[in-house]
């Protein structure tokens, strides 16, 4: 009569346990892994707690959440969409800017260069001019799903008013990057911006002359919008979406439906 040894495993299955067992006290219980992840493998309840409460970027997200927040129907993915399209304008910006420069003895026959020259090219600027009438539409429906789900209510306020700062930067960076190609469209929409900010009651002279450079539309106001387009407005977008991303934690998390 044979007799079970105890300790021993008795059958493959067990076996398979015990590595596994071993693989992951390996992994997961050294130094390595415990110098960087604090909370310790995300295995248990605690665990992803914390491990959402102590990282860098889902900090910013609630460690729990309601049930309804996951469906698509409760947001339709509208703000993480318009912060899609921003991260895309960001990339094709930067890949753009290696081949223009804000002349305007340059600016048009860059555009006209990157389009039949540069490898790829069109592509780029296509994608970054679609992307950034993507955005527009994406912020205007955001703030519409808000508007009318009630999301903007107590205690969401603030949010809001971040909300409407960010509508506005996005207007502006649209407004901003259509002057920038300077052919004749671009020159005559910023024309009429230029008559329309000249038009402000008491200082329309001076909202001239520092954000057109000038009473005409020339090389200061080439200069100073590439400037806020590429520098200014993006930093300024990226503060208040991380502020916005931050309060929404703060408040609880997104709004339930009504």
């Amino acid at each position: 009569m044979a007799v079970e040894q105890p300790g021993r495993p008795r059958n493959t299955r067990e076996r398979f346990q015990i590595l596994g067992d071993l693989i992951y006290d390996k992994m997961f219980h050294n130094f390595v892994w415990q110098s960087i992840f604090r909370s310790g493998y995300p295995n248990t309840p605690r665990n992803q707690m914390l491990a959402v409460a102590t990282n860098v970027f889902l900090h910013l997200h609630p460690t729990r959440i309601h049930r309804t927040h996951v469906k698509i129907t409760h947001t339709y993915c509208l703000g993480g969409l318009t912060f899609f399209m921003f991260l895309m304008l960001t990339v094709t910006g930067v890949l753009l800017m290696f081949y223009y420069v804000p002349s305007v003895d340059r600016a048009y026959n860059d555009i006209q260069a990157i389009q039949t020259d540069v490898r790829f090219g069109q592509l780029m600027r296509n994608v970054h001019r679609w992307t950034a009438h993507g955005m527009v539409i994406f912020v205007f429906l955001h703030m519409f799903r808000v508007f009318y789900t009630g999301a903007y209510k107590a205690p969401r306020e603030f949010n809001w008013v971040v909300g409407v700062i960010l509508l506005v930067l996005t207007l502006l960076l649209s407004f901003t990057g259509y002057l920038l190609p300077w052919d004749q469209l671009a020159l005559w929409a910023i024309t009429v911006g230029h008559g329309i900010g000249g038009s402000a009651p008491y200082l329309g002279d001076e909202t001239q002359l520092v954000l057109f450079g000038g009473f005409e539309i020339g090389q200061n106001a080439l200069i100073r919008f590439y400037t806020l387009h590429v520098l200014a407005l993006p930093l300024a977008a990226a503060i208040f979406m991380a502020v916005h991303f931050w309060r929404i934690r703060r408040d609880g998390g997104m709004a339930r439906p009504l």
